[in-house]
């Protein structure tokens, strides 16, 4: 039960619909660190579009979306509803022990009186305004039984199971079934020893930095980007040679003491050399070296599949391509790497340039939770990184 004092009412959304219509919600998670579980009360949502690309319908009671992620869904209204406003809810899914937001934000979807249609627009202009929330009375008492609560794992690893790609004569599932490269890139968050004359606020007095494969990204303070570095052949911007695996390879999801134990990463700025055309497998894998975590990685400059998921520590044996989905599955920018698990993505390398790779919990990504991709230039020039324009601003 979520409950709403009449002191909230001035800039809460209001969404007006009409009964026995169906509405095209497009639902962007734009929050900095927190994926987010989203439902409306005694209503079901169904499935239709993740991160731009159609999927196979299904119907849920609610979506969880993590940051960085868009998923469209179509919302039938009832034909006879019970009442004329429903609550719609948004909640954290949480996995972290770092204190957050436990808050439910909550908006309205109001039916039009019996017989009203929402009035139609006679052009962009004259969009109506939106409808105003319910009148605060003293309080109002809403519920959204079907919105999962905070830490519903199995919900999360359910729903995300449930997305395929549509893959029809239209719009085909173009997934790699051929690797020309295989990574495999364990996302940690670290403990760096304090530096000397400093105070720290992380665990045990030491400073909380993150990593991919034991590399902490940083971005350096240089007159070019990195971008512009690669293209003009510039160097000490960056350097080649991040580790495909990880250098030191231990027992990923056990849970590891936090006392005197070396949990430093290598901070640096170290890119991944992808040659044009390859197919790559990326397995990304959480860990439990501070805490598990949901973590929602993003790829610039390329969509992936993601052929498998699981829970513990990713084995090439038990978790062979034979179980991989190589017929339909979710074609995404952002996945939500399960906690305490791993996902396993596959895709084609055909835009040039450099693409940043990072998790979108915006905490991680400034504490070094992130690599960058440079997919090398083609054999021809629409293969090729096209030039910095004449205008270009210096960093």
């Amino acid at each position: 039960t979520i409950k709403r004092s009449a002191a909230a009412s001035a800039d809460t959304f209001s969404m007006l619909v009409e009964p026995g219509k169906i509405y095209l919600l497009r639902v962007i998670n734009a929050a900095l660190n927190d994926e987010l579980f989203f439902a409306v009360a005694e209503h079901t949502l169904t499935v239709v579009e993740i991160d731009a690309t159609y999927t196979k319908p299904f119907t849920t009671t609610a979506i969880m979306i993590a940051p960085g992620q868009t998923t469209a869904v179509l919302l039938s209204t009832l034909i006879t509803p019970p009442r004329q406003v429903f609550a719609m809810a948004v909640r954290p899914y949480a996995t972290t022990v770092f204190p957050f937001d436990k808050t439910t934000a909550i908006g309205f979807v109001q039916y039009t009186p019996t017989g009203a249609a929402v009035p139609t627009p006679a052009s962009p202009s004259s969009l109506p305004r939106p409808p105003s929330p319910p009148p605060p009375s003293s309080m109002f008492i809403f519920e959204v039984k079907q919105l999962p609560q905070m830490r519903d794992t199995q919900f999360a690893t359910n729903f995300s199971d449930s997305l395929r790609s549509l893959n029809s004569m239209r719009y085909p599932c173009r997934v790699p079934n051929e690797v020309d490269m295989r990574l495999f890139l364990a996302v940690s968050l670290n403990l760096q020893d304090c530096p000397a004359n400093q105070t720290c606020k992380g665990k045990n007095g030491r400073k909380f930095s993150a990593s991919i494969n034991n590399q902490s990204f940083v971005v350096q303070s240089a007159p070019l980007s990195i971008l512009e570095a690669y293209y003009r052949n510039v160097s000490g911007i960056y350097s080649t040679g991040f580790p495909k695996v990880p250098l030191y390879p231990y027992d990923f999801t056990r849970r590891h003491p936090i006392g005197t134990a070396n949990m430093n990463s290598e901070p640096g700025t170290k890119l991944l050399l992808i040659p044009y055309g390859a197919s790559v497998e990326v397995v990304l894998q959480d860990t439990s070296f501070v805490n598990a975590e949901n973590h929602p990685i993003h790829f610039h400059g390329n969509n992936f599949f993601i052929v498998a998921r699981g829970f513990g520590n990713f084995d090439s044996e038990l978790n062979s391509e034979s179980s991989y989905n190589l017929i339909d599955p979710p074609e995404r920018n952002t996945v939500a790497v399960p906690s305490g698990g791993w996902a396993v993505l596959r895709f084609k390398a055909l835009n040039p340039g450099v693409w940043f790779v990072h998790c979108h919990l915006e905490i991680h990504t400034t504490w070094g939770l992130a690599v960058g991709f440079i997919v090398e230039n083609g054999a021809t020039p629409s293969q090729s990184l096209l030039p910095p324009p004449a205008d270009l601003p210096p960093c």
